[in-house]
């Protein structure tokens, strides 16, 4: 698909009509209550964020060096991948979970996987011991990454979907801020408490989520597919509409969810592996997905996610509180970039924020290497210091999109009978692009140096390429509406003619107009 058509996306809200304008997130019981289990579930991206920062700031910790052996080069890698590897792990798992127990059941396994872990990371007495703990943690974390945003974006309410799924991985830097300033505050320990605290605090997050998320409401469209389209409105309902059934953006979204579920089980068959490539815009999709898995850890933020220590080391700053304060501040320069990202998604659209932060990265990492360049052949203080200058403006260009985006944006173009599967595809090419870069990172950087910056340079302007061609703008439609896309308008009016069917056939009042829903 050309550019030109990557931009036919009407502009128009179709359930604009239907939302009533007093009721907001701030005024509302039932939406504040709704919004708190959705940072209940958004939280599950700071256990991961927190790993990222917490490596990197365990690097900088000498009693966490002399504890294992003063790790590097493959020890090292393996570190840091060990996590992804593990999550490589439950991949073949996560999408049949969360499509067979439901969403909240999953988080809730994989939260207790990660609680179990968190503690044999914490006890550890070898280098053997901490890997198989980690490895724990990210086969925990798959189950629960795979169902969390999953969840947030299938009930949350429509006019606040795009922002809350693209807090999702927004969130990534709030538990990367903790962990980098909690490693920041514990090396003056002069004890292995100085890493073990750290490891214990990573745990968290998992234990709100094992004490309440099994009380959060339940995905209304897993609930229709499940044929419990009374529990399915009654969600609706309660959390949408103060309860009442009858709301016509209830109505509205209630029978275009059945009418799109039926159609992709019962007349496309649009349910296994192989559908996820059998069409022309499940091609597409895909296409776009692993593109964006593959470009967020491949844009050069690797180097800084979980080397950052070594960079410091090629430009001169090798002090470890120093090392420790820039990463602590690096990481709420992310989060606010990230965050105001997010709130931006429908008023500036997917494709002006990829492409954009596309440019601004492929500027300033030029700019790196350059700087970079300099300080290699000077050791001028001033030329490491705008290498961290420019670190800063990478990182703002890539949290425009790269953060906020990837995730909501995958979520938000595959239709419900594959969003899991599709999903897990994802977050199984992160995990591989991961790897692969968190083994080959600490190697090119001894052997290339500042050269090796030249090398994401020009993947840079590859991803900018790409990115023109081929993303498709998704602002201002339905979950349903957004997938019929791929797929041609022919599909939407049929979903929207199954859900007239529907709709003069059924009673439509399955549920008490008032229910509770706890």
């Amino acid at each position: 698909m050309g550019a030109g058509a990557a931009t036919a996306a009407p502009t128009e809200v179709s359930f604009a009509h239907l939302i009533d304008p007093n009721r907001k997130w701030y005024n509302n019981r039932r939406l504040i209550a709704l919004h708190a289990w959705i940072v209940l579930l958004l939280i599950t991206s700071s256990t991961n964020g927190y790993d990222g920062s917490m490596m990197n700031g365990l690097q900088s910790l000498d009693q966490w060096r002399v504890a294992f052996n003063n790790p590097s080069g493959g020890m090292l890698g393996l570190l840091n991948a060990i996590q992804n590897i593990g999550g490589l792990a439950g991949y073949p798992f996560a999408p049949y979970v969360s499509d067979g127990i439901g969403r909240r059941k999953t988080v809730w396994l994989g939260a207790t996987i990660m609680l179990i872990a968190t503690a044999l990371q914490t006890a550890s007495q070898s280098v053997g011991m901490f890997i198989g703990a980690r490895f724990l943690i990210g086969f925990g974390l798959t189950f629960a990454a795979n169902a969390a945003p999953l969840l947030v974006t299938e009930v949350a309410y429509p006019a606040y979907r795009a922002p809350l799924t693209s807090l999702y991985n927004s969130l990534w830097y709030s538990g990367s801020i903790i962990a980098a300033w909690v490693t920041y505050g514990t090396f003056r320990i002069n004890s292995t408490w100085a890493w073990r605290v750290p490891s214990l605090l990573q745990g968290l997050p998992s234990i709100l989520q094992f004490v309440l998320v099994l009380f959060a409401p339940e995905s209304p469209r897993w609930l229709v597919n499940k044929g419990r389209e009374a529990e399915a409105l009654k969600v609706l309902a309660y959390y949408h509409a103060d309860g009442n059934d009858q709301d016509p953006l209830v109505q509205y979204e209630f029978e275009e969810i059945k009418a799109a579920i039926v159609f992709d089980r019962e007349v496309s068959h649009n349910v296994g592996w192989k559908s996820l490539v059998a069409t022309p815009g499940n091609r597409k999709r895909m296409r776009i997905i692993v593109a964006l898995a593959f470009f967020s850890q491949w844009s050069g933020n690797g180097l800084v996610s979980y080397y950052l220590n070594r960079v410091f080391d090629l430009i001169g700053i090798t002090g470890s509180s120093t090392q420790l304060l820039i990463n602590g501040i690096l990481q709420i320069w992310n989060l606010f970039w990230a965050v105001g990202a997010a709130f931006c998604a429908d008023r500036l659209g997917r494709r002006f924020l990829f492409l954009t932060s596309a440019a601004g990265m492929l500027l300033f990492y030029m700019a790196q290497a350059i700087c970079f360049a300099q300080y290699s052949k000077t050791e001028a203080p001033a030329a490491g210091h705008a290498v961290i200058g420019f670190i800063f403006l990478f990182y703002a260009a890539y949290d425009l999109a790269f953060t906020p985006l990837i995730v909501s944006y995958t979520v938000e173009i595959l239709p419900f009978q594959l969003r899991s599967k599709g999903f897990n595809i994802f977050n199984f090419v992160i995990s591989l692009a991961l790897i692969f870069n968190q083994y080959v990172n600490p190697i090119a950087l001894d052997a290339l140096g500042w050269k090796y910056y030249l090398v994401y340079v020009c993947w840079l302007a590859v991803e900018a390429v790409y990115l023109y061609i081929f993303l498709i703008e998704t602002k201002n439609r339905t979950l349903e509406e957004t997938a019929a896309l791929f797929d041609g308008e022919e599909k939407l009016e049929q979903i929207k003619h199954e859900a007239e069917v529907h709709e003069r056939r059924e009673d439509n009042s399955p549920a008490d107009e008032k229910g509770e829903y706890a």
